[in-house]
């Protein structure tokens, strides 16, 4: 943890300063809020390194990107569209780029997966995956739980019957996919890329509420109080539906 942290400090130190950056084997750094606009000479992520991007930047260019193998590039979420432009890359088999949206939670709704605007002059690579799914939607709230009656007294009669639970709600609707505009150059085998464009999935439903127990039956000294009916579990919710799925436009140049 010491390790990682460390990582997390050096770069948010020297990324604004040098414009050489190197993420090592199985670390994770995040790029500075420094502005909007950000241009390396170099940038290599080695294998099993994640290299996080925030979501005020909104321009990148890389005169040449290194990716190892599993190697990981992070897009944080936002409304604005990354634009991505490589003039010389050489990526290992398993690389990804997520530019994914964010799951909704109670708090807030799920977001789409980014707008990303990539330009690729040189690349050399044997697959590479890009991923701008929507996020998930939210889930759908539970329904409460019936409560349970009152038992049977001797001195105040019957038992009272159990409360019907309460239904769960429907979960929301999945974020849409990104939207994907590759610009290559007529060499660059655009084939062996694979986007992700899926829209999000529909949020969870919600639980149904459990039905109330009814009061329970009393022996009394002249009669007895017979027992209460439970009340009725609720209905489950239903799933959201998912996103609509995002959009790919290929360029030649």
């Amino acid at each position: 943890m010491r390790n990682l942290l460390l990582v997390l400090w050096l770069g948010a130190a020297t990324a604004a300063a040098d414009t050489q950056i190197t993420v090592p084997s199985h670390a994770l750094m995040r790029l500075p809020n420094a502005g909007s606009a950000l241009q390396l000479e170099r940038l290599e992520v080695a294998d099993h390194a994640t290299l996080l991007i925030p979501a005020t930047l909104t321009e990148l260019r890389i005169g040449q990107l290194l990716m190892g193998r599993e190697a990981r590039i992070g897009v944080a979420p936002s409304e604005q569209a990354l634009r991505l432009e490589v003039l010389d890359g050489e990526i290992a088999p398993g690389a990804w780029i997520s530019a994914k949206g964010a799951a909704g939670s109670y708090q807030r709704p799920a977001t789409a997966g980014r707008e990303i605007h990539l330009k690729l002059h040189r690349l050399t690579f044997d697959d590479l995956t890009l991923d701008v799914r929507g996020g998930r939607g939210t889930p759908g709230y539970a329904g409460l739980d019936g409560a349970h009656g009152q038992p049977g007294g001797c001195t105040w009669g019957q038992a009272s019957a159990g409360h019907d639970g309460q239904d769960g709600s429907d979960g929301l609707a999945g974020a849409a996919g990104g939207k994907v505009t590759l610009e290559a150059a007529q060499h660059v085998e655009v084939e062996r890329l694979r986007v992700l464009l899926d829209g999000g999935a529909g949020g969870e439903a919600g639980a149904a509420g459990r039905a109330g127990r009814g009061g329970k039956a009393k022996g009394c000294l002249l009669y007895g109080v017979d027992g209460a009916p439970d009340g009725k579990p609720g209905q489950a919710g239903r799933e959201g539906p998912a996103g609509p799925d995002g959009a790919l436009q290929v360029l030649r140049f």
